[in-house]
């Protein structure tokens, strides 16, 4: 049995909102050279993005498939939309039951939006009990996609998945947790504890600093959806089929918070409440975020994980510790980029760097670069958290005393409570 590194939670180009590059080879390419295994195809009851990759794949053996030349493999799957909003993944055996699905779901006379330009994740008139069923009669699987968030997340409009799913909810066996929780938050829910958790990227460029952002580490007979299917069932605590979680820290999330989705500013869910969801700075929306709404649904302590549950590693792109450790406005920068070309050339694809490389061969492309991702693998950082649609801002120190002093010269900052609502505050209670 091998283990590989899978990202099953992307989009292809006829998705809105996702770059034109997001095509089959380019996505292989990219792959390998974050590191990864396996991708899911994405999208495919999308026409268009069907015969895409039905042209840019082949069946390397029975139900094992890879793109042509034989870089990456890929499990049929993709996120669907359904009545009430809410993203749902599911996973295939075959580009056949693919096609299956999708004449299953246009015959119901509930197929919604199938094949418009920019809507690669479809938008169903299905509820999720039905979507489920229509994915199971094909021997497929599902789960909700970032379970948490507060637009499009399965608990921003539902308490419990048994309510959620009705009838089909005993075949659940995955979650997906999205950038703005980790397995020590969605574990302080107990009914979490029946399914394993799954995380990945949700990309929409095939660039490494997108794609595998978040991924998954499973132990796998082959590459294929029978392993894929096996490692979520799977209840064995002694040798774990889902061996790592890999993903941001929660407070890099964009949802992370409570916060106004028009400026951003920071919310107490008890202040975002009496406020009456409207912001005191611009009066725009305030949207709960998942670390309060998660809060809101625990019924067990944190640290309390069932047996079978793997570690969560935090990490962040290589290229956002390149670009922290050079000072420059964003990774797109050609002095970011070369950086980023130097470790992977020399040293290996990304995740290898980002996890395994040692820190003398690190030393060797780039000095101050190897100290800021030895930083961050000894928890030398702190962050801003990210709320109401913006992402958090990570700060990586270089010493203990370091992060001692910026945790008390940032400390409002870090307490994801915006100046405008502390002032609210202490009118309120002196």
């Amino acid at each position: 049995m091998k283990e590989y590194a899978l990202d099953l939670q992307l989009h292809g180009k006829y998705a809105g909102g996702v770059s034109r590059n997001m095509e089959i080879p380019v996505m292989a390419e990219q792959s390998r050279l974050k590191g990864l295994n396996v991708l899911v195809t994405g999208d495919i009851l999308h026409g268009q993005w069907f015969e895409h990759v039905k042209k840019n794949i082949e069946e390397e053996s029975n139900g094992v498939y890879r793109d042509l030349k034989g870089t990456c493999h890929f499990i049929m799957g993709g996120e669907i939309e359904d009545n009430l909003r809410v993203h749902h993944l599911f996973y295939l055996s075959s580009l056949e039951a693919a096609q299956e699905l999708r004449e299953k779901i246009l015959g119901t006379g509930k197929g919604g939006a199938l094949d418009c330009s920019m809507c690669g994740r479809p938008k169903l008139k299905l509820t999720a009990e039905e979507f489920a069923q229509q994915v199971d009669n094909v021997g497929g699987i599902f789960g909700p996609a970032h379970s948490f968030t507060p637009y499009t997340g399965i608990y921003a409009h539902s308490d419990s998945l048994k309510n959620a799913y009705g009838e089909m909810h005993p075949h659940l066996k995955f979650i997906e947790l999205g950038l703005s929780a980790d397995t020590e938050m969605a574990d302080t829910m107990k009914e979490n504890h029946d399914y394993a958790f799954l995380t990945s990227s949700d990309a929409h460029s095939p660039w490494p600093n997108r794609i595998g952002r978040e991924f998954t580490r499973m132990k796998m007979q082959r590459p294929d959806f029978t392993s894929l299917k096996k490692a979520f069932g799977s209840r064995d605590e002694d040798e774990k089929l889902i061996t790592l979680n890999v993903g941001l820290n929660p407070r890099e999330g964009k949802y992370h918070c409570t916060a106004c989705n028009s400026c951003f500013a920071k919310y107490t869910i008890e202040q975002a409440q009496g406020l009456k969801w409207k912001c005191l700075a611009c009066r725009g929306d305030i949207k709960r975020g998942v670390r309060d709404r998660i809060s809101m649904l625990a019924d067990t302590h944190k640290g309390i994980h069932p047996k079978f549950r793997p570690p969560y590693m935090h990490m962040l792109p290589l290229a956002e510790i390149i670009q922290l450790s050079l000072g420059t406005k964003n990774t797109n920068t050609k002095a970011v980029q070369s950086k980023w070309a130097d470790f992977v050339g020399r040293i290996g694809n990304e995740i290898h760097v980002l996890v395994d490389a040692k820190e003398g061969e690190l030393r060797e492309v780039d000095d101050a670069i190897a100290k800021k991702i030895i930083a961050f693998r000894n928890g030398l950082v702190l962050y801003i958290p990210g709320g109401g649609g913006q992402y958090g801002t990570p700060i990586i120190c270089d010493t203990q005393e370091e992060l001692a002093r910026k945790e008390k010269e940032l400390a409002k900052e870090l307490s994801g409570i915006s100046e405008i609502a502390r002032q609210r505050t202490l009118a309120q209670f002196g």
